[in-house]
Order: structure tokens, then C-alpha cells, then sequence
């Protein structure tokens, strides 16, 4: 058996005892959960996705994934675009809102790295059916915890919010500063199993203005 193959075995096994660890299984448990804080993140399956998201966090779980799915909060607004973020929002707001309450009161924000983020912006304009449809040249991303530094905004759009204005930050850029703050190294470099070099991160670099 070759190193990678060891290696990825390692990896299931890693994976594996946390998945099946009693500490993580507890915190799957929501019923365990305060009716007050479970209330805090919203009785809609977005907040308490969230909400399990901490609990995970807290058993020692360290890259957690939460998806917004479409059935329950879906931000493809195509058409009523107003209206429908009027409905979206504020449950979406309320339940970031408690993850991070929660992560600074227990002392795990300067641990953890939150990366928030969809695949892409919203035309500028408005559609004929009052919507908003995909556009790439414009969009926005949340970052916080660790080292990153709060109230802040990194780059600007132009007027429309049509294109950026000044020096773009690229995708790799946001990638670069989530490394950074997770204290990986973008440049870090591996080699597949057929000795080929990979980096991280090839061409972008971390905003330095988050860590100022």
C-alpha cells in the first residue's frame, strides 16, 4: 500500500471518529437545546441548522457546512425579487445573527473562521417580472471571526453596482484570506499521487485589509 493510499485511509478514519464520537452525537441532538436559544436561531430549518452547526463546533468538529436549500429559503429571485427578500431576510438575519452571538458568549469566535457567500451576484437592473437574474461581474461576500476584523467593508462597485471599481478582489482573493484566517497557508503546496504540484490557492492573495 503507497502513502496516499495510507494517507486517504487516515483521513476516513479521522473523519469517521468524529462522525462517530458520543460527544458528536450528542450535539445532533437539538432536543438538549434551551426552548430560549433554540428560539434565538428561529424555528425554521435554517436557524437550526445553525444552530447544530454550533453545537458541532462546540464537540470539536472543525469544517462545517451549511446550505441554504432552495425548498425552504430560496434566493433565486428571478421574479419578485422585493418581495420575496422581504419574507427571506429576516429570518436569514436572525439566524446569522445567533450563530454569532453564540460563538463570541462561549469564546469560540476567535477560533473559527466564518466564510458566508452564494455563487454570484444580481443583475443590477430589474427584470420585466420585477426580479433579479445572475451576474457575475458584481457580488458580495460575509467574513468573520479570527483574525478577520469586524465593521468593515473591503472593495467597493461602481455606482450600479454593475462592476467593481477600483482593483477587483477575485475569488481566489477570498479564498486566499479564508486560509489565512483558518492559519493555512494559501501557498501551501501538495503533490498528487502522480507527483503533479498543487496549490491551494495559485493566483490569489489575502485581503489584507480584513486582518488591519
Amino acid at each position: 500500500m503507497d502513502d496516499e493510499v495510507r494517507s486517504l485511509d487516515r483521513f476516513s478514519e479521522q473523519a469517521y471518529q468524529i462522525v462517530s464520537s458520543p460527544r458528536t452525537r450528542t450535539a445532533f441532538d437539538l432536543s438538549k437545546e434551551k426552548v430560549s436559544e433554540s428560539d434565538r436561531f428561529g424555528k425554521h430549518e435554517f436557524g437550526q441548522t445553525l444552530l447544530l452547526a454550533c453545537r458541532l463546533i462546540e464537540a470539536g468538529v472543525h469544517f462545517v457546512t451549511v446550505r441554504l436549500r432552495p425548498a425552504e429559503f430560496d434566493f433565486d429571485t428571478h421574479s419578485n425579487n422585493f418581495s420575496k427578500l422581504r419574507t427571506l431576510l429576516p429570518p436569514f438575519d436572525r439566524g446569522l445573527s445567533a450563530l454569532l452571538g453564540r460563538l463570541s458568549e462561549r469564546g469560540r469566535l476567535d477560533s473559527t473562521s466564518l466564510f458566508v457567500t452564494g455563487e454570484f451576484g444580481r443583475t443590477p437592473r430589474v427584470n420585466g417580472g420585477g426580479g433579479r437574474d445572475h451576474w457575475a461581474r458584481a457580488m458580495c461576500a460575509l467574513l468573520a471571526g479570527g483574525d478577520i476584523r469586524g465593521g468593515r467593508v473591503a472593495g467597493a462597485s461602481d455606482e450600479t453596482a454593475s462592476a467593481p471599481s477600483g482593483d477587483p478582489f477575485s475569488p481566489d482573493d477570498l479564498a486566499a484570506s479564508f486560509f489565512r484566517n483558518t492559519g493555512i497557508d494559501p501557498k501551501t503546496e501538495f503533490q498528487t499521487n502522480v507527483g503533479r504540484p498543487v496549490t491551494l490557492v495559485r493566483n490569489g492573495d489575502p485581503i489584507e485589509s480584513l486582518f488591519a
